[in-house]
């Protein structure tokens, strides 16, 4: 039986956007560099569970709504 590989799909840019704010304004209160928030947003990095959790706070989100896990084919 091999290992099951997953892949996190983001609503981040859905929720920043609710809150009409900028990737650079979510980035400072984060503590990380936009370029962070764009690659998250674009789905080519995935976050530790601290900065997931962050993000989330600022956001006012549940974590479950803002990182979708799906099983890769």
């Amino acid at each position: 039986m091999g290992v099951k590989q997953y892949k996190i799909n983001t609503q981040i840019h859905v929720w920043r956007a609710k809150k009409r704010m900028t990737q650079q304004e979510l980035a400072d209160l984060a503590g990380v560099s936009r370029q962070t928030i764009m690659q998250l947003e674009k789905n080519k990095y995935n976050p530790s569970l601290i900065l997931a959790y962050t993000i989330a706070q600022i956001l006012e989100a549940d974590i479950n709504d803002l990182f979708l896990f799906e099983k890769e084919s």
